[in-house]
C-alpha cells in the first residue's frame, strides 16, 4: 500500500484526470452558455423580424396619412386662392358698380346732352383706375401688359401714373428732364408708379401733398415718390423688400385677405423689365419716400419739355389746381351699327376751358365748380390719353 502512495505514476494519473474532468465540466458549461445565446440570438430576431414587420405597418401608415395630409394642403391652397382672387374681384367689382352709378347719374342729369365733359372724365378716372387693378391681377398670374409702339416723356408717364389713383388731385408732378422712355418700358413703369402713388395716397392723411420728382442720376432717371404719412415698421420695410426683389412667381395665397398686390406688382415688373423700385427711406415730410430707377438701356432720345400754359399775367396757378394739359376732347357721334347703336369717335384735339365772364366782361375770380372739376381732371387726361395707345397683346417674344 505505501508503495502505491510513492509511485509518481499513479499522481500523474490522478493529476490527468482531474484536468480532464475540470476540462470537462468547464466545456459542458461552455456548451450550455452558447445554447442559451443561441436560444437568445433566436428570440431576438423573432423580436427583430416582429419589429420590422411592424415598421412596414407604420411606415404604410404614415404614407396613407402623408397622401391625406397632401390632398388637404392642396384643398386648403385652393381654397385660399379662391378666396384671395374672390377678395380682388370685389374690389373691382366695386369699382365697376361705382362707375355704373357714374353712368346711371350722368343719364338722369343730361339725357342725350353731349356737353359732358367733366363727368365723362370722371367715369373715364373711375375706368382707369379698374383697369390697374386688373393689370396688376394679371401680372402676378404670369400676364404682359400693354405695349407701346413710340417713346413718352418721363412727364407723360407720371401723368398717367396720376390719373390712375383715386387721390390723383392730391399729387403733385415735379421734373425738368427732358428724356423719355422706349416703348416697352413706358406701361411698366407707368403701373409701378400708379401703386406707389396708390399706396402713398392711401397710407397718408387725407389733404396731406405727395410729390413726384423726376430727376436724372449717372445711371439713367429716378422717379422718387415722397408722402406725409406715419412711415413704415421694419417688419413692414422687411416685407416689402422682399416683394421688390422677388425674381420668380409669387405666392398670391401670401398677400393677405383682402390681398395687398402693390409691392408684389412692383417686383414683378421690375424684375420683367430691368428697372428697379425701393422703399423704405424716409421722405422730407416724416412719411415714405419710394423710388424707381431707370436704367440708361430703357431710356430714348432726349425731347423738349412740355411747356407749361400761363396766364396773360404769368402769375402761379391757383392753389389746389395741378398744371393744366392738353385733354381728350369728348366723342362725337358719326353714324349708327347695324343694331341701332350710335358709332362714335372721339376727337384727339385739346379742348380748351375758356373762363367765365363777368358783366363787366371782367374775369371771374372764382370758376364754376365745372370748370374746376374739368381742369383738375384734365391734369390726368393726357396720361389717360397715353395708355390708351398700348397694344394689348405682348409676351416674351417681345420683351
Amino acid at each position: 500500500m505505501t508503495s502505491l502512495t510513492r509511485d509518481p505514476l499513479l499522481w500523474i494519473l490522478l493529476v490527468v484526470l482531474v484536468a480532464a474532468v475540470v476540462a470537462v465540466m468547464r466545456a459542458r458549461r461552455t456548451n450550455m452558455a452558447l445554447r442559451r445565446t443561441r436560444k437568445d440570438l433566436e428570440a431576438g430576431l423573432g423580436e427583430a423580424r416582429g419589429d420590422v414587420g411592424q415598421l412596414h405597418t407604420h411606415i404604410a401608415g404614415l404614407t396613407a396619412q402623408h397622401q391625406r395630409d397632401l390632398a388637404d394642403v392642396r384643398a386648403d391652397a385652393e381654397a385660399a386662392t379662391k378666396a384671395v382672387l374672390k377678395s380682388a374681384m370685389g374690389t373691382l367689382q366695386s369699382l365697376a358698380e361705382e362707375q355704373q352709378v357714374l353712368l346711371d347719374g350722368l343719364l338722369k342729369k343730361y339725357g342725350d346732352t353731349t356737353d359732358v365733359l367733366a363727368d365723362l372724365m370722371t367715369v373715364d378716372h373711375t375706368g382707369s383706375q379698374f383697369g390697374r387693378r386688373a393689370k396688376g391681377i394679371s401680372v402676378l398670374c404670369g400676364g404682359w401688359l400693354g405695349r407701346r409702339e413710340g417713346a413718352a416723356t418721363v412727364y407723360d408717364v407720371a401723368r398717367s401714373a396720376q390719373g390712375r389713383i383715386r387721390d390723383f388731385d392730391r399729387v403733385g408732378v415735379h421734373s425738368q428732364v427732358n428724356v423719355s422712355l422706349i416703348g416697352k418700358a413706358v406701361e411698366p413703369v407707368a403701373v409701378v408708379l400708379a401703386e406707389l402713388l396708390d399706396n402713398a395716397t392711401t397710407y397718408s392723411a387725407p389733404g396731406t401733398p405727395v410729390e413726384v420728382n423726376i430727376q436724372t442720376v449717372p445711371t439713367g432717371v429716378c422717379f422718387i415718390v415722397d408722402d406725409a404719412g406715419l412711415g413704415m415698421d421694419q417688419e413692414t420695410k422687411d416685407r416689402a423688400a422682399a416683394l421688390l426683389a422677388v425674381d420668380g412667381p409669387v405666392d398670391i395665397t401670401g398677400l393677405g385677405d383682402p390681398p395687398r398686390f402693390g409691392f408684389a406688382v412692383c417686383g414683378m415688373l421690375a424684375a420683367r423689365y430691368g428697372f428697379a423700385v425701393s422703399v423704405g427711406s424716409v421722405s422730407p415730410y416724416g412719411g415714405v419716400r419710394a423710388v424707381i430707377r431707370v436704367p440708361e438701356s430703357l431710356l430714348a432720345a432726349e425731347v423738349p419739355a412740355p411747356a407749361a400754359p400761363q396766364d396773360a399775367e404769368g402769375t402761379e396757378a391757383a392753389p389746389q389746381r395741378l398744371a393744366p394739359v392738353p385733354v381728350v376732347g369728348p366723342s362725337h357721334v358719326v353714324g349708327t351699327t347695324s343694331g341701332g347703336l350710335p358709332k362714335r369717335r372721339r376727337r384727339n384735339g385739346p379742348v380748351t376751358v375758356v373762363p367765365a365772364l363777368d358783366t363787366a366782361g371782367r374775369q371771374e375770380t372764382s370758376e364754376p365748380a365745372s370748370e374746376v372739376t374739368a381742369s383738375r381732371i384734365g391734369a390726368f387726361a393726357r396720361g389717360t390719353q397715353l395708355g390708351r395707345t398700348t397694344n394689348t397683346t405682348e409676351g416674351p417674344d417681345n420683351k
